[in-house]
């Protein structure tokens, strides 16, 4: 986790007429998005999104925004806008609402519906929700919102122009310009060089693609090539992508009924929004083309596409699992296609790797955008960029939404277009900048630190609680892995139980494993619907185990998968 601007102390009054943003994830990394805004004494939020953890981060499930900031003025939120549905942009929200439930939640159809799932898995309800589309003006308290349409790999994004007494702030989200876009639906340009012409006080901008020079490759152009993976391969073929990739999705649904192929999703994100979107009407699905992943293992293998999640080689996904021949029911064999169509979060070159090996061991051809064109970023590249600057021709920047390397490679394209140096601001997570008298500069920072989630702990891990966990690792641990039947509430696989540390063979577990199911059993009936629940159901009940049993006290990680 960086530090930055170390020398900065947290920041003075906010003097009157002036507009504060205190960036709380997004700046400095790729997830995590987070901004709050205030003026005249009232906040505005936009986006509030998860991390998701990496090798270094052992048993935390999620890593949310440290809103230790503005806990104490949660009752001053005005609302809370929602870019588009992207983990790394709504994730967090349940556990924002855990805080104040009734912020009212603003965002297109299909982001409040993603939403909309992941709040009926918290059980958080009473909350206030209000949908806009593109060109909707939206007036709480002192913030005058605007909805402008943006296209980016998940349907139904906004980028949103901000208007206040201090100025206008324009707000990108999570962009690109791609001119032939399946939904028909463009970046508005027009509204861009509109609220350029009214004068745009602040731009805050996306930049995880500064670096990449030119202009991104329109979706469209993907399509040719499934087509050619399609035709190639005579059996069974394997999409992985991100379960909110709906343009991938609908490109692989058109190719595979141009093939006379049926369809299947693997993964319970997957089916969950791709059942969302389809009854949006933002997933057009070909009669008959979807079956049950169970029916269409009945058929011939060149009879058969899965479509699953797993791209980022995630451990106990679908993919790896196929990739380790443990999958319930599919299995892979010598000549089966593995498509890998979606881009690569840094941090997972090495769990994808692995991936890709596995597959290849098994026998399978994998195709990924190393060796061919069967992903496109959503992202827009350092030529769209510029283009945006010009028609903008904003007074103040604020690069936000990419590592630190990609914020840099922005700011200098926003001075390469004339924006002054001075008035083009790099920050980090918890860096506060001012808006005050038409200036944007650095005044302080907040605290603003990593909160890790871990089965139904929140906040409760530090990162000496980590390091810890590190050691643990080597010195002793527990690892069991159930699979439950999302139908029918029983346990379909497993407990596969694995020790390191203290047990000389995994044997040893096997008077525990009928406890497991037991447990898990109870607590489904007794209303247990969440894999964190369970997950701690096991931990309890291996947990008092070994402690009477080998007289220890190990890390236990139970992992629960729904298929």
């Amino acid at each position: 986790m960086s530090h930055p601007h170390p020398e900065l102390s947290a920041p003075p009054e906010l003097p009157a007429g002036g507009l504060r943003v205190i960036p709380l994830g997004g700046l400095g990394e790729v997830g995590r998005n987070m901004t709050v805004f205030e003026y005249d004494g009232r906040l505005l939020i936009v986006d509030c999104g998860v991390l998701f953890p990496e090798d270094d981060h052992p048993g935390v499930d999620l890593i949310l925004p440290d809103f230790a900031a503005i806990r104490d003025r949660l009752d001053a939120v005005e609302a809370l806008v929602l870019t588009h549905g992207h983990e790394d942009h709504i994730g967090a929200t349940p556990y924002l609402l855990r805080e104040r439930a009734d912020i009212p939640l603003v965002g297109s159809e299909l982001t409040l519906a993603l939403l909309d799932n992941k709040l009926r898995e918290h059980r958080i309800k009473g909350t206030v929700k209000h949908q806009v589309v593109e060109g909707d003006r939206i007036s709480f308290g002192p913030w005058d919102l605007e909805f402008i349409a943006v296209n980016h790999s998940i349907p139904d994004a906004l980028a949103v122009a901000i208007r206040t007494g201090a100025g206008t702030v324009l707000h990108t989200g999570d962009f690109k310009m791609d001119q032939l876009p399946l939904d028909g639906r463009i970046t508005d340009l027009r509204a861009f060089a509109r609220l350029g012409e009214e004068g745009v006080d602040l731009f805050l901008v996306d930049s995880t693609n500064a670096e990449v020079p030119g202009f991104t490759t329109s979706e469209r152009d993907i399509g040719p090539v499934l087509d050619q993976v399609f035709y190639r391969c005579n059996q069974r073929l394997i999409v992985a992508c991100f379960a909110s990739h709906v343009h991938r999705v609908q490109q692989v649904l058109d190719a595979a009924a141009a093939h006379g192929r049926k369809v299947a999703y693997v993964g319970r994100s997957m089916v969950r929004n791709m059942a969302v979107a389809r009854d949006l009407g933002y997933l057009t699905v070909p009669p008959g083309v979807i079956v049950d992943a169970k029916e269409l293992a009945d058929l011939p293998p060149h009879k058969q596409v899965l479509i699953s999640t797993g791209s980022q080689g995630e451990p106990m996904s679908a993919l790896s699992r196929m990739a380790q021949r443990s999958h319930q029911f599919v299995h892979l064999e010598e000549g089966d296609t593995v498509v890998l169509a979606s881009s690569l979060i840094p941090g997972n070159e090495n769990a994808v790797g692995r991936v890709i090996n596995g597959l290849a061991r098994v026998g399978a051809t994998v195709v990924h955008k190393g060796n061919a064109l069967v992903h496109v970023s959503g992202h827009a590249s350092a030529g769209e960029l510029l283009y945006c600057y010009n028609i903008v021709k904003p007074r103040n920047v604020l690069p936000v939404h990419g590592e630190v390397r990609h914020m840099q490679a922005n700011a200098a394209l926003a001075r390469a277009t004339g924006v002054p140096a001075e008035r083009v601001v790099l920050a980090e997570d918890g860096v506060v900048v001012d808006l005050i008298d038409g200036l944007a500069r650095i005044t302080g920072k907040v605290e603003c630190g990593y909160v890790f989630v871990d089965g139904q702990s929140v906040g409760d891990i530090a990162e000496s609680s980590l390091t810890d966990r590190r050691i643990l690792g080597e010195e002793g641990f527990i690892s069991v892995i159930v699979i439950v039947d999302s139908v029918t509430g029983k346990v379909s696989g497993g407990p596969e139980i694995h020790a390191r540390g203290f047990a000389e063979d995994d044997s040893a577990f096997d008077v525990i494993k009928q406890p497991i199911v037991d447990a898990i059993d109870k607590a489904i009936a007794e209303g247990a619907t969440d894999t964190h629940q369970l997950q701690q159901t096991i931990r309890r009940t291996i947990g008092r185990w070994v402690n009477r049993a080998h007289r220890r006290r190990p890390m236990i990680i139970p992992i629960v998968i729904e298929a």
